[in-house]
């Protein structure tokens, strides 16, 4: 795991200290990690194929996730200006791998993605409302970083569970079987 700069994290504890903030960059943190601990020890046909009728591949579901993330904390929350914030759409609406997609290049997208998130979230209020224009808020109302750090981290933790049953699926590995219990 150490080869993608993502290390293993046990699920943050409840500790009085924590603000919201922290216990939010705490718990991506952990999901990262969980995505990370699913996908390692897959084979190159693993990772390219589907097991599920909706036919996204674990390869295909972490590019959703590192664009995911890109698109609500740097497009929609701070408004940049960013080349193809949607890239994980394909003409067909599943995630679509581009030709230089491996899992060692999406992990490390993935780890820069969440440093870069942890510097977004420790510089703003959770009360601040995103910045994005109108494409990148679909016309909507701007979500405070706190709503979209909410949404954020349900479709980690949504995915995540998805990463669970497709990995019971191809080798019998369940739950967290790899995530330690403490640090």
């Amino acid at each position: 795991m150490d080869a993608f700069a993502i290390p293993v994290l046990p699920e943050p504890r409840d500790e009085a200290s924590a603000g919201t903030k922290e216990r939010f960059l705490d718990y991506l943190d952990f999901y990262r990690s969980a995505i990370a601990v699913k996908l390692d020890g897959l084979s190159d046909a693993d990772l390219h194929s589907s097991n599920l009728p909706s036919g996204w591949s674990p390869l295909e579901l972490l590019l959703h996730l590192v664009f995911m993330e890109r698109r609500w904390l740097r497009w929609r929350f701070l408004g940049e200006d960013i080349d193809d914030p949607q890239g994980d759409d394909g003409s067909d609406g599943r995630w679509t791998l581009r030709g230089d997609d491996t899992l060692a290049g999406l992990l490390s997208a993935l780890a820069a993605g969440g440093q870069r998130t942890r510097t977004i979230v420790e510089a703003a209020d959770l009360t601040d409302l995103a910045a994005g224009g109108a494409e990148a808020l679909g016309g909507s109302p701007p979500p405070t970083l706190e709503w979209i750090l909410f949404h954020v981290l349900q479709e980690y933790a949504r995915h995540a569970g998805h990463l669970d049953v497709v990995r019971e699926l191809i080798d019998g590995r369940v739950g967290e079987d790899e995530v330690p219990e403490e640090v």
